[in-house]
Order: structure tokens, then sequence, then C-alpha cells
């Protein structure tokens, strides 16, 4: 059992009711060159092309053997460019034929999977740290992580979403424990009914597998965070990881043969009627989901769409999503919709109100001073006292100065403030020092959240890396 003291859980309203919708009937789904770090695309398509589920759209043109593949049978429909001709996304039509599923075969786990991956697609769901890219085939990795659980606000509960997969799971993590010659790490919370399913397969079948517990506020369920307890990142050194929902969607690839990149996301967050789960295949357009799940009526009638609804759509956690266009597509990595009110207004001489309704790490409103440690126990708290989550940022940019507040969310052994402050300046050795190999830019959301300065971090950090990663190259 690992302990996270340091941390910070949000009490966002709009938890999602463990109940599924069947959305697999959307037609548009897009294959996103920009999902993936430091990926310069090759497209292999044309529009009007027909295409099957498990077909390359495009590769890397810095190693073509990775392929980026349609999730669905269908056309072709769209390449959307953006400036200078860079290609922004790939979208395929669904024609509605369903994946054509052999044969039940044996789960064959050789020295040729690695090749195997490659050449079906799948090899894009492995990710790798630093830099957070695509793993790459030629590399070795020091370990493996798999986390089973997410702490982020309002993320998906997996002892639900993967209910009925637990055999798809344990062949997949069978699988990846074969890719790497160190141990292959698999991390839960304490009582998660999988745990068990896991562990059972474990001990009858794997000996390089390493089951873990983590327990605590987030970011414990960051796999940054994981990685940095049980087997952190020197210079040179390489760690994979992979979402549990893609390690299912591994294990079913090993039984059929067939790429069906199936999952169920979470649609949650204060501005939705009915946040619940919805079954979906990777890369579904969202469009019908918002229609459905937005507060306002008169969407999308009103003429502005969803500025004028007031609400804003994340692809992702509020802490470390990306907004996108309510008729947008999901991320490739992604388990999570989130519908937030935007917070386009202002607050006449907010600063004088006690504020109990803003939330407060620091304690500058009332609201700071009611004990964190009350969780779901918000909801028992008279209206006018709830804490309310919004895209406000209440407040301007400031200069960034020294708090104190960062080290009290940020569980790594690493000074947070001087390690950013060394990513502005872009000194490569001191970054170095201060541990930037063990980090991602949402190890670091919480910071942001809580920074009185309102700096952009995580964009910073992502700079920071990839002027690292084509150092390296």
């Amino acid at each position: 059992m690992i302990k996270i003291k340091k941390g910070l859980d949000l009490p966002i309203e709009g938890v999602a009711e463990c109940r599924v919708s069947d959305a697999r009937d959307i037609a548009l789904y897009a294959v996103k060159p920009t999902d993936y770090v430091g990926l310069v695309p090759r497209l292999l398509v044309a529009e009007g092309d027909r295409v099957s589920a498990g077909d390359a759209l495009f590769c890397d043109k810095n190693d073509v053997s990775l392929r980026f593949v349609a999730p669905v049978n269908g056309e072709v429909c769209a390449v959307v460019r953006g400036e200078k001709r860079k290609l922004l996304a790939v979208v395929v039509k669904a024609d509605g034929s369903q994946v054509q599923r052999p044969a039940e075969a044996p789960v064959a786990v050789d020295g040729d999977l690695k090749q195997r991956m490659l050449d079906a697609g799948l090899w894009s769901l492995l990710r790798q740290r630093p830099f957070g890219t695509v793993a790459n085939p030629a590399g070795k990795a020091k370990a493996i992580v798999v986390s089973c659980f997410d702490s982020a606000p309002l993320a998906p509960d997996y002892d639900f979403a993967l209910q009925g997969r637990e055999r798809e799971l344990c062949d997949g993590l069978e699988a990846l424990a074969s890719l790497t010659e160190g141990t292959l790490f698999v991390t839960f919370r304490p009582g998660q009914q999988l745990a068990k399913v896991v562990e059972q397969h474990v001990a009858s079948h794997q000996k390089r597998v390493s089951v873990q517990y983590f327990e605590g506020p987030h970011p414990a369920g960051n796999v940054g965070t994981q990685i940095a307890c049980l087997c952190p990142i020197n210079k040179g050194e390489t760690v994979w990881t992979m979402t549990a929902q893609d390690v299912a969607v591994l294990g079913d690839w090993l039984h059929t043969g067939v790429y069906h990149p199936e999952r169920v996301v979470a649609v949650a967050g204060p501005q939705t009627k009915n946040p619940h789960y919805y079954r979906v295949i990777a890369g579904a357009c969202v469009d019908s989901i918002v229609q459905a799940q937005v507060l306002n009526p008169a969407y999308p009638l009103l003429e502005g769409g969803m500025k004028a609804a007031g609400v804003r759509v994340v692809s992702g956690n509020v802490l470390s999503g990306e907004q996108i266009a309510p008729d947008g597509y999901l991320g490739a990595y992604d388990s999570l919709l989130t519908c937030l009110p935007e917070g386009d207004y202002y607050d006449f001489m907010g600063w004088l109100l006690p504020g109990f309704n803003k939330h407060s790490f620091s304690r500058t409103f009332a609201s700071g001073f009611v004990p964190r440690c009350m969780g779901g126990l918000y909801q028992m708290l008279p209206e006018f006292m709830r804490p309310k989550f919004d895209t406000n940022l209440h407040g301007g940019v400031r200069p960034l100065v020294f708090t104190g507040n960062f080290e009290r969310v940020f569980p790594f052994d690493i000074y947070p403030l001087q390690l950013l402050k060394a990513c502005i300046i872009g000194d490569i050795e001191l970054m170095e020092k201060l541990g930037i190999y063990e980090v991602e830019p949402e190890d670091f959301a919480l910071c942001e959240y809580i920074d009185p300065s309102k700096t952009d971090i995580q964009p910073i950090v992502r700079q920071a890396l990839e002027t690292l990663r084509k150092e390296a190259l």
C-alpha cells in the first residue's frame, strides 16, 4: 500500500451514475494526429476511400511502422487540415456494417507480438515516458505501468467501465508483460473488485507482474505519480504506459484478431442532465451525446451554439483535458467527457465578498475553511455554501511568485516551482537536474489550478519537454 498525502480532490457536481447507454451507432469517427505527441503524419488515404476497421489512415513519417488505423468500417468523408496544411483529423463515416469477428482462437503471446501489434495498429495505444510520445518500437522499457483507477475530478469508475471485460483485461496484461524484461505494474485503489480478478490471474499465470495499491487524493491515480513511486525515471530510461480500457482492447484483439476499440465513456459535469456512461467506439463524434445532455433545452437552436448555451465541452478531465467543439471528437486516450458552465462573467467587487461558493485552496475565501476531508459530504451543505465550478479565472495573469502552495499538491520528490522556472528560461541542464524526465504536463495540473498567478503551466512544461525530445533526436 502506497499512501499519497500531497494532493487535492475537487468536489465537482455531476458524477456519472453507474448505468450505460449504447452509442455505438454514432455515424462519424475521427483519428487525430494532434492526439499523439511528436507525431509527423503521412496521409495514406484520400476522401472517398473505403476503409475497414484496422486499415491504416496515416503513419509516422519518422517511423512508417507506426500506423494509425480506422476504428470502424466506412468511408473517409473528410481530411481536415489547418494552417500550412497541417493534418488535424481524418474523419470516417461508418457504414453500419458490423466488424467481422471470427471464431474464438487461443491467445497467442509469442516473440512476434510486437510486430503483430504494429501491423494491426495497436502499438499506438502504448505511450512512453519521458515525453509522452507513442512508445518507440525499437526501444526497451524499464517497466510498464497500467493504472486501473483514476482519481481526477468526475473520473470514470473502472470497476464499472470494465464490467464483463475482465478476461480481456487479464489477457492484455499477459501480453504486455511479454513486451518488457522488467516488471509490469498494475495499480488499484484499495477495495476495487477488479483487483481481485487480476490478482488471481497473476498468481496463476505471471511472475513479472506486480499488483500495487495506492490511496490518497488526486493525483494518486495519475500514472506519473505511480511511476515516481514504483520505478522513477532517470536520464536514458523509458517506462511504457497503457490505459486499462486499451489493455482490454488488446486482449480482445488477441482472441479475435480484429481491432475493435470499444470503450465505456463517462459523461459528467455540472452542465449535464443525466450524467452516466456511454458505450462508444474510440474517436466518436460527441454531437448527439452533447445534445442529449446539455441542460439548456434551446440548444442547438441558439445562435452561437455552445457559447450561447453557456457550456464548455472538455474531452478528458477538467484539469488536463482538451476543449472540443460540441460536434468534436473524443480524444484518443480519453474515457471522460465533461460539460462545464462557461465562466464568461464578472463578479462585481467579488474580492470583497466572503465567497462561500468559491472553492479555495489557499483560504482566500470563506469556503477554504470547510474541511477538505468532507469529500462527498459537500452535498449536505446549504446551497449558497456549495462550491460552484466553471471556467472563470477569477482574476488576471500576475507575476509568478513563491507561495509554497505547489509543494502541498505535488507528490513528486521534485521542486515544482524551480523546475517550472527552469522550463521558462529554457535551461536544459538545470531542467535535467530538477527531474524534468519524470513529469508530464498533467502532473502539474493541480499546481495550475491553485496558482494565484493564473499561469498556464501545462503548455510551458510541454514546450520544455518538446525541446528536450528534439535535442535527443
